[in-house]
């Protein structure tokens, strides 16, 4: 159950590399199958920890895949969560039994998905669109030509294809030309090749100048000039002064007025995440959406054993141990141009020090490794709360306003 078992993600991305929803599931244990009843837990678990009372579902346009069995089609915390929000994986072997069969369509009536694994393609009939929304295929780049008709005959009907395992971005170029519609495998991690760009490009350089002088609290006039050469930055940080998010009471129009209202700390780390989404070389959605999931991971689970005053480090140090793949440089690279402190320089080339052992885990959230149990016992930190901030920085990271 979630006191012992570690949630482990993977995103969804359609045809244009943008995160559409995640895959979550128990770490699996080898030799040790998920039971039923940890199924049931995970979903429950899910429910209560991304839906809230008052603002609803925290993922906002995310779906989320949870593999399901026959026997928790009617579990509570299933009706606990959006339908239009949810899908549930099934066995395509499930779907054979009329009882699993009426369930499953009762769902997908009331707006759950369904997705269906081991299906043959070619062979699961015309109706499956009754019963199923997603379908989920194996790619393989053999034989690439029969693929394409079978994808091309299941076109024709309403249910998406779901291309799995899509572990590089030749695999995904190829998949999304055949048609499939979402993409599960381990992109969140590679950036997408393109023409190699050496050094910063302009933006990242004034957003560099930037958060040297916030670091070393230089007056806010002499912030304002810098911010004033580029009017795009200057849009961005009106936006997202005023946003609804952060809670403004009246528009600010003044970037002097937005710097002061903002604060210094805040203000770094608004401009740790631009400098990663101006980036022009190796740049993918899905990889910044990882670096911002992992660097709030990496706060919250600093925060268990860190002082709070500590906070802002440990999310520096998630969101720069992507900042290499995000900017196409190397980590030295990295460190060369930004002057951080000592601590998140020895996380981000060690894993040591104060901050790296949170930074190897959060790191470890992000695969289904065998490490993460041996990592959170290190730090002391429970399976529970390991899982709750890991989907708490999940929602924070949909919330952002760049």
């Amino acid at each position: 159950m979630h006191e012992s078992n570690f949630i482990v993600r993977e995103p969804l991305l359609d045809p244009k590399q943008r995160v559409i929803g995640y895959e979550l599931s128990w770490q699996h244990h080898e030799g040790q199958p998920v039971t039923d009843e940890e199924l049931e837990a995970l979903i429950g678990f899910v429910a209560e920890n991304v839906n809230d009372e008052e603002h609803g579902w925290l993922l906002k346009d995310k779906i989320l895949f949870l593999d399901a069995v026959p026997n928790m089609l009617s579990t509570d915390a299933l009706f606990a969560m959006p339908p239009e929000r949810t899908v549930l994986t099934m066995k395509a072997s499930d779907l054979a039994d009329p009882d699993t069969l009426a369930a499953v369509q009762g769902l997908r009536a009331g707006g759950v998905g369904i997705s269906v694994r081991d299906g043959d393609l070619a062979h699961l009939g015309k109706n499956l669109g009754m019963s199923a929304s997603y379908i989920e295929v194996r790619f393989s780049g053999a034989d690439v030509a029969a693929q394409a008709r079978t994808y091309a005959a299941a076109k024709q009907s309403s249910v998406r294809m779901v291309g799995r395992p899509v572990t590089t971005w030749a695999d995904f170029d190829a998949c999304a030309a055949l048609g499939l519609d979402a993409f599960v495998g381990k992109l969140h991690l590679t950036p997408r090749p393109g023409i190699p760009v050496k050094g910063m490009n302009p933006a990242q350089t004034i957003i560099l100048q930037l958060m040297q002088m916030v670091q070393k609290n230089e007056d806010i006039p002499k912030i304002e000039s810098v911010l004033k050469r580029d009017p795009a930055l200057s849009y961005k940080l009106l936006r997202f002064i005023n946003s609804a998010g952060f809670g403004v009471g009246r528009e600010i129009q003044s970037l002097r007025q937005a710097i002061t209202m903002l604060g210094y700390s805040p203000m770094y780390r608004w401009l740790t995440l631009l400098l990663a989404t101006a980036s022009t070389s190796g740049y993918s959605p899905v990889l910044m959406e990882t670096a911002v999931v992992r660097g709030r991971l990496t706060e919250l689970l600093g925060n268990k054993g860190l002082p709070r005053s500590e906070s802002e480090n440990l999310f520096m140090t998630g969101m720069f141990s992507l900042l290499d793949r995000l900017l196409g440089l190397s980590m030295k690279e990295v460190l060369d141009t930004i002057q951080l402190p000592d601590e998140v320089v020895r996380a981000l080339l060690t894993r040591g020090g104060a901050y790296g052992p949170y930074l190897a885990l959060a790191e470890a959230c992000e695969l289904n490794s065998q490490l993460v149990a041996s990592l959170a016992k290190s730090i002391n930190i429970t399976p529970v709360d390991v899982n709750k901030a890991h989907l708490s920085a999940l929602a924070w990271a949909q919330n952002l306003t760049t």
